[in-house]
């Protein structure tokens, strides 16, 4: 039975999930986590409910990334390495370059290396993990999925920015967005569920977690998203500040006496967001808990995280011209049955009512009443599936 592998190789984690193909069938799925750091630890979960956890020092991916396949052979997950003949690596940024998933060859490894500056954090670690695959399954067929394809079909005036046009020619500054996968299979699954082809919808879907973006979806297509040059841009997140005004990091600069523009894009990067406004956790459950207890930061926290989310629905309602549904999915989405009612709640003049017991439940698919006019779908993301997916197409 052939076995594809699908690697999301991030900066401090390695995850991944092994299918049997193309029968889809998921067979295990693990994270190696911490790596580089003190107390790294294993996670692997497999078999009828089985769960192997360890914790022992990973100093780098290579080191992980045997680690991994080591304990692959030991619990028997796999018999052979030959049973892998393929495995898919999520990549982040694929710029201009890259509107489809790809066979990795010596080109597609230079031009990722290339976009390293457009996902500084990602791109890096993606390579480790693709060489490092090369190397250890050379018989398996490696392709990289790209987070940005997705939205290489946005229009020009929704990917330009207002700067000068020579810096686009010369350096490429445009919007390029982020979890494009996620984005087309909640659309897809969405259409489903609203029994129509996704080619005939208006959709906008809601990839909300740790990191979170918007995306507009017309003919089928990604028509607009939240998301920008780089993943700092959008609605707050989880520690990333979403938009800001540009000129507060010069102003900040000024007042810190610093020059060390790395440091402030760092703190917008990693210490805003959810955490910097809250000054308490990134995590939407504590974040709730703290609001009931009646912590004030984390209920502004929380109001900006719904209020900006609030008011891209309308941008892209009026880009879009109408809109028949919207999904909700990734950690928050799919989980947090409170913030979903809080947000549709604000849009209940454009035509949209939860159904409290369906959203309360966490229901796949529909989560809207009967005649609400516009739909609302919670619908769990699965982008290591399309990704394995992706692989099968190009054998």
């Amino acid at each position: 039975m052939e076995k594809t592998l699908v690697i999301n190789s991030g900066s401090s984690t390695l995850k991944f999930k092994l299918y049997e193909m193309p029968e889809e069938k998921e067979i295990a799925k693990g994270v190696l986590e911490r790596i580089g750091f003190d107390g790294s630890k294993i996670i692997i979960k497999y078999g009828d409910g089985q769960v192997y956890t360890e914790e022992k020092p990973l100093p780098d991916h290579g080191t992980a990334i045997q680690e991994m396949l080591k304990l692959l052979k030991e619990l028997v997950i796999v018999k052979d390495f030959e049973e892998i003949t393929g495995v898919g690596h999520r990549v982040v940024a694929g710029g201009e370059y890259f509107d489809r998933s790809v066979v990795i060859d010596d080109d597609v490894i230079q031009k990722i290396d290339e976009l390293a500056d457009f996902a500084p954090l990602h791109n890096p670690n993606n390579l480790i993990g693709i060489t490092e695959f090369k190397k250890l399954l050379p018989n398996a067929l490696s392709v990289a999925v790209f987070d940005t394809a997705f939205h290489q079909t946005l229009t020009e005036e929704n990917y330009m920015y207002s700067t000068p046009y020579e810096w686009y020619e010369k350096y490429g500054v445009r919007r390029y967005g982020a979890h494009g996968t996620s984005h087309q299979y909640v659309a897809e699954r969405a259409a489903e569920y609203l029994g129509k082809p996704l080619e005939d919808l208006k959709l906008i879907t809601c990839h909300l977690g740790a990191g979170s973006s918007m995306c507009a979806i017309k003919d089928g297509k990604s028509f607009d998203t939240s998301m920008g040059f780089t993943p700092l841009t959008g609605i707050t997140m989880g520690t990333r500040s979403g938009d800001v005004d540009f000129s507060l990091v010069a102003y900040v600069m000024k007042k810190m006496g610093t020059t060390d523009v790395d440091a402030v894009l760092d703190t917008l990067n990693k210490k805003s967001g959810l955490l910097g406004v809250s000054g308490r956790s990134l995590d939407m459950r504590d974040l709730q808990a703290a609001e009931k207890d009646g912590d004030k930061r984390s209920a502004l926290a929380i109001k900006l995280f719904v209020k900006n989310i609030v008011r891209y629905v309308g941008q892209y309602y009026a880009e879009m011209g109408g809109l028949d549904g919207i999904v909700f999915t990734a950690g928050i989405g799919e989980n947090e049955s409170a913030i979903r009612k809080r947000i549709i709640d604000r849009l209940s003049f454009m035509g949209m009512e939860i159904d409290d017991q369906r959203n309360d439940a966490n229901a796949d698919g529909l989560i809207s009443t009967d005649d609400s006019k516009i739909k609302v779908l919670r619908i769990p993301t699965d982008e290591e599936l399309m990704i394995a997916r992706d692989v099968e197409k190009l054998k």
